[in-house]
């Protein structure tokens, strides 16, 4: 009993708030000690409290032995959420000091209405209103831009000296020739892939030689621009976003304006039109691997040897399924471009934005040419090709 009488005497009591729901609105007792050390858990559980709109809540604060300024603000913000739902709100506390401290947190804290709660499912419509209205103010800053650019790219034509051909040539090196070992191994592994996988699955029914067809249509019309494009999107759509992106930082493009240089002609347009060049040349790269690597596939597989898988594919091959993966080409390079150029201008002047804003490009770059992709599917389904 001594220990007891001990330990409560030196320990801290916690503070506590238990509710009582009465007939016109809530009664509240308050006790414990509302110290800063131990008020996080008490204030969390004021903040979940339904109160009743244009109800009446008694607050009984004398059995709080001791308080200190952060109890008196949660009290008086809980006062203050009390007013947002229109409610009144009554506190009785019968120790002089305690009085003063909640008065002096009521004069020095501005009476700023509490929001009520939104129901969850408000949240959600707000979160995805919000959302799609971002999304369209970013397309339509991203079709300003290209505007621009295309504005400024009728200029060089009609003036081929205001083409930087240095710098056109470094970004098609850099796009392009460099990219050829990754694209080219890429496009190997995926044929002989699609070979090994859809001859295990055509011996079933006896038709293990078409996937030499399947290897064809998969590789020239599909596989190999899309797969080469997401690619460049993840480097080279980044690389475009974080050069731009680290410049806007430094105000490198600041002091290019304030020299006479306009940024889209010295940084976009090579870019755009190096990538445009460039990736063509990396698809034509990317299905001739992937043929390699189908013929690889069918030699191990169907003991098909290079001279037989070379005559099925000129038995079977149907050009126009190259020609339909060369067209797309310039449109997916485009877009790759200009939404790597376009989030480098967004950078505000930190690292953070920076990271981000790359992450945004290579994201939005790959749903582009995903797009663009279906698009033209659905086109050429339509004319017959």
């Amino acid at each position: 009993f001594v220990a007891k009488k001990i330990a409560d005497a030196l320990l801290p009591t916690l503070p506590r708030a238990t509710v009582d729901h009465k007939a016109d609105g809530l009664e509240l007792k308050l006790t414990g000690e509302w110290t800063v050390l131990y008020i996080a858990d008490v204030e969390k559980q004021l903040r979940t409290i339904a109160l009743p709109k244009g109800g009446k809540v008694a607050i009984d604060a004398d059995a709080i032995t001791f308080m200190d300024t952060a109890g008196a603000r949660v009290i008086v913000d809980f006062e203050y959420r009390i007013k947002a739902y229109e409610g009144e709100s009554t506190l009785k506390m019968s120790q002089e000091t305690h009085q003063t401290l909640v008065q002096h947190m009521r004069d020095v804290t501005p009476n700023l209405p509490v929001a009520p709660k939104v129901p969850q499912i408000k949240k959600r419509l707000n979160k995805i209103g919000m959302t799609l209205f971002k999304q369209a103010r970013e397309g339509l800053q991203l079709l300003s831009f290209t505007g621009q650019m295309l504005t400024w790219l009728s200029r060089s034509i009609l003036s081929p000296t205001r083409i930087r051909f240095i710098s056109l040539i470094s970004h098609m090196e850099d796009t392009g020739v460099n990219a050829v070992p990754i694209v080219s191994l890429l496009a190997f592994l995926i044929g002989l892939v699609i070979v090994y996988m859809g001859s295990a699955e055509l011996a079933k029914f006896g038709a293990q030689v078409f996937a030499v067809n399947l290897l064809e249509i998969a590789t020239l019309r599909e596989l190999g621009p899309i797969l080469t494009a997401i690619v460049v999107a993840g480097r080279s759509g980044s690389a475009f976003t974080a050069q731009i992106g680290a410049m806007k930082a430094n105000e490198e493009i600041s002091a290019m304006r304030v020299m006479g240089l306009e940024p889209m002609e010295m940084l976009v347009i090579p870019r755009v039109l190096g990538l445009m060049i460039m990736l063509p040349i990396l698809i034509v790269v990317a299905d001739f691997a992937g043929l390699l690597g189908g013929a690889l596939a069918s030699w191990v597989t169907m003991d098909l040897d290079f001279a037989a898988f070379t005559t099925r594919m000129h038995e079977t091959a149907n050009i126009n399924n190259m020609y339909v993966g060369l067209v797309k080409a310039p449109f997916f390079a485009a877009a790759i471009a200009l939404v790597g150029c376009y989030h480098g201008y967004q950078v505000t002047g930190s690292a953070e934005s920076v990271g981000r804003l790359t992450t945004q490009s290579v994201v939005k770059s790959i749903f582009m040419v995903i797009v663009i992709d279906a698009v033209f599917a659905i086109f050429f389904s339509a004319i017959g090709m």
